[in-house]
């Protein structure tokens, strides 16, 4: 009977170590691939000759590092995937945290590639906002930055991203993020949430992508007792929703 209890401890040992990995590298590779999508934009900056000129020989410099760069993101992209390909890995750290400071930081981390597409932020926040809830906030940071980057991606150059932030009631935070892009077509609203699905006009759009920031953004949200939607039109562009419990 002891040995019997004692493969049960290991295995349970065991498991807790490979979902503690997984969440690093989970957590780590989104960060990783937000920092290298800014450093991509500040690079093209460099190219275009938006911060000063450059020579020939600093250019193709310039070019080279652009490349290495995208394979990068192209290898980080396929590490995510591979790293989780089951959402039930996710384990969740849960401490009070300031939602509105977060977020703030994370649109910061895109102004380089805003500026590049001369695409504009709208922050709105509510005056009421309770602005401390109880989340895992590097997880959150992960569903924070898929949201943005796929409005900034899939946006129309020189359009406006709106990111609205209040309270739905005493009880749930509420954030919606509007793009004016290329919106969702009705064929694929059933499958956006789901693993690796990447729908044809966003793949026309950008090339580069996993098909898995949707997918872990849903498992995230659910972890927490919230809830993610969409409304999207050729028309009106694309409105993402969450909630999260304030408690």
């Amino acid at each position: 009977m002891d040995d019997i209890q004692k493969i049960k401890d290991e295995n349970e040992k065991l498991k807790m170590m490979n979902e503690n990995k997984s969440n690093l590298i989970f957590i780590s590779a989104h960060q990783i691939r937000t920092s290298l999508s800014a450093l991509k934009w500040i690079l093209k900056m460099f190219s275009n000759k938006e911060l000063g000129d450059i020579n020939s020989e600093q250019k193709d410099y310039i070019e080279k590092a652009i490349s290495s760069n995208e394979r990068i993101i192209s290898i980080v992209n396929n590490l995510l995937s591979l790293n989780h390909s089951d959402e039930t890995c996710l384990t969740l750290n849960l401490k009070q945290v300031n939602f509105p400071n977060i977020l703030e930081k994370i649109i910061f981390e895109f102004s380089g590639e805003t500026k590049n597409k001369n695409i504009n932020i709208v922050y709105n926040k509510a005056e009421t906002l309770t602005p401390e809830i109880k989340c895992d906030e590097d997880m959150i940071i992960v569903v924070l930055q898929n949201l943005i980057e796929n409005a900034i991606k899939y946006s129309f150059n020189d359009t406006t991203v709106t990111i609205s932030l209040t309270n739905n009631s005493n009880s749930e935070l509420e954030m919606s993020v509007h793009n004016q892009g290329i919106g969702i077509k009705d064929e694929d609203k059933m499958k956006i949430f789901d693993k690796f699905y990447r729908a044809k006009n966003a793949i026309e759009k950008d090339t580069n992508g996993s098909g898995f920031g949707l997918f872990s953004t849903k498992s995230i949200i659910e972890k927490h007792n919230g809830k993610i939607w969409f409304e999207s039109s050729k028309e009106a562009g694309t409105t993402f929703f969450i909630t999260l419990p304030i408690s």
